[in-house]
Order: C-alpha cells, then structure tokens, then sequence
C-alpha cells in the first residue's frame, strides 16, 4: 500500500461566498429563519442579492473552508467539488488553489452557473445562509476521483452535500475507494436542518461508512432524535472510532473508544459564527493527521474556531502555526 501525499481531501459543494452584516429586521422583512440554512432557487437568488446590503465575495463552501483552514495550519490537502466553466467559477479555483489547496475537479459545462451563498449576519454574530447550489448539484460518482482518495490519510465529507440527489451515491463511492485504500472517512453533519431532511441516510451513513464524526450539539441531537445530548454523545461512540461534538462557549467534547476529553472553548469576542464548524474541523484533522493526541487536536480545532468567529468571514486572518504554537 502506497503512502498517502495528502492529509486531507475534502468534497464538497463549490460554492462562492458572498457575506454581509445586516440587522434582525432585514432577517424578519425577507422572511427568513435566523440562524438556518436554506436552499434557494435563482430567482429567489437574483431578488435577494439584490436586497441585501453590499458584502464580501470569496470561494467558500463548508468543506472548502476547511480545507482552506487546514492548509493554512500547514496540512496537505485537496479538494473535489463542482464549479462552472464561468466567472465565478473561474473566481472559486483561483481563489481555492492560491491559499494551497489541490482542486483537480474538472468544471461544468454548458449546465447551471457556480453556486453562491448569501450569508446575512446579524449583530449577535449569527449566520442566515440561504444556498443557491447551481453547478454543485452535478456533482457524482462520476467525478469521485479514487486515485485522488487513496492520496489523503482522511477523506473529509461535507454534509450539506446529502441535498442534491447524486451526492449519497457519490458519497458512498468515495467511502469505499478510501476503505479500499486503507484510509478513513469523516463527515460533518453541517446543518441540523439539513439532518433533518436526510437522517436515514445520515444515520446509515454514520453506522456503515464513517470512522470520524464531526457535529455540534443541535446536529447530533438532530441526527438521534433526542434532546438528551449525553445519550445522542453515547450513541455515535458506539457508530464511529472518533466523535468530536462541539457545544460554543462550552468547548467540545472528543471521545473514542472508552475514552472521553473534554476541550474548552478558546475565549474571543465572537464577531461572525460563519464557518466555525468548519474551522475546528480542519484543525482537528490538520493535527490528527500529524499523529497529535484527540486533545490536542481538539486544541487546535478551538484555536481555529475562535479566530474565524472573531471577524467578518470564514477563512483566517492571522498565521494560524504561530497560534496553535
């Protein structure tokens, strides 16, 4: 068996960020649900670009952001996801490639435009994205790249990639090539909404495939129906070798096998909650796959978490080495 050239090779919806501070009438006016995530259709996409104030426009997408953060804390990684052969799409590979992330995935052509998501935050620091998938709901087993797979120690699977049809075949595909490999297979679950709308295959997915469990608090208790978070932790410990549940403020808990660790929270001033999930995500994968201790890299996820929400966006703006340091 080769040795793997990547840490971590996520996949997941290509998707162009467009971010903007607004207040909780805006949220209220456009009738939104605070906090959630939703799926637009274009002309919802069109009337509410227009309507929301100006923002900032970068390559995002949940898995992207991960990978983008664990590249900054030094790991080797890629990246599959499905963009258009268009402006934007042209925009999220430049963008993804310049911060050192490995995007082999050929573009659409000819079909719907790249995603983008319009993410409101309200003063508070909450996140109201509301999802245009565009391109993204292409992506398949077709463009589940094994050789890229057996590349990377992990594979990294992104849960709001559950919503177009072709994605839980692909997803499947992509847990057997790694299996086959020798690798592991994470997901985060991303969005309790999103649970929601898919917990069987969730739940079948979590039990059969994954070895590595990312969620926070609302997701977990989503996917087992529970509001006891003790039994919902209890639970997935049973399903995967590694879960590690975040609670904001409270930290995260981390537990494997009989083991349990509990990582506290990093303190900062919370500015913007977009891409928290995915931050600590990253830093916990960047130092699993250093062969660190599950404190430790519950450490560096919350180090990572705690600068993404401190400003406006969802990829770092300090040298996130000499923080983990």
């Amino acid at each position: 068996m080769t040795s793997p050239t990547l840490d971590i090779l996520g996949i997941g919806n290509a998707i162009v960020d467009v971010l903007a501070p607004t207040n909780e009438a805006f949220i209220v006016e456009q009738g939104l649900s605070k906090g959630s995530m939703r799926l637009i259709d274009t002309n919802e996409a069109e009337a509410l670009y227009a309507a929301m104030p100006a923002g900032v426009e970068s390559s995002g997408g949940s898995a992207g952001n991960t990978c983008a953060v664990a590249a900054a804390l030094g790991a080797k990684v890629g990246f599959l996801g499905k963009v258009a052969d268009d402006q934007l799409g042209q925009v999220f590979g430049h963008d993804i490639r310049a911060v050192g992330v490995h995007f082999p995935t050929p573009p659409l052509t000819g079909g719907a435009p790249t995603a983008r998501c319009l993410i409101l935050v309200t003063p508070d620091g909450q996140r109201t994205m509301n999802t245009f998938l565009g391109a993204c709901v292409t992506f398949g087993e077709k463009d589940v790249d094994a050789a890229e797979i057996a590349r990377a120690k992990v594979v990294y699977l992104e849960g709001y990639l559950f919503d177009p049809p072709e994605a839980q075949s692909a997803f499947r595909a992509a847990a057997r090539a790694a299996h086959a490999a020798g690798r592991k297979v994470a997901i985060t679950l991303s969005d309790p909404f999103c649970v929601g709308r898919h917990r069987d295959a969730f739940r079948a997915f979590v039990k059969e495939e994954a070895d590595i469990l990312f969620a926070n608090e609302a997701e977990i208790l989503a996917l087992y129906e529970t509001d006891d978070f003790e039994a919902a932790a209890a639970q997935a410990a049973r399903e995967v070798e590694i879960a590690a549940l975040t609670r904001s403020e409270a930290g995260s808990v981390i537990i494997s096998g009989g083991a349990r660790h509990l990582v506290a929270a990093q303190p900062t001033k919370v500015v913007d909650t977009t891409g928290a999930g995915d931050a600590y995500a990253a830093g916990f994968l960047a130092a699993w796959a250093r062969g660190l201790s599950l404190p430790e890299a519950g450490r560096w996820g919350s180090i990572a978490a705690a600068e993404v929400i401190s400003h406006y966006g969802a990829r770092p703006q300090v040298d996130l080495k000499e923080l983990v340091r």
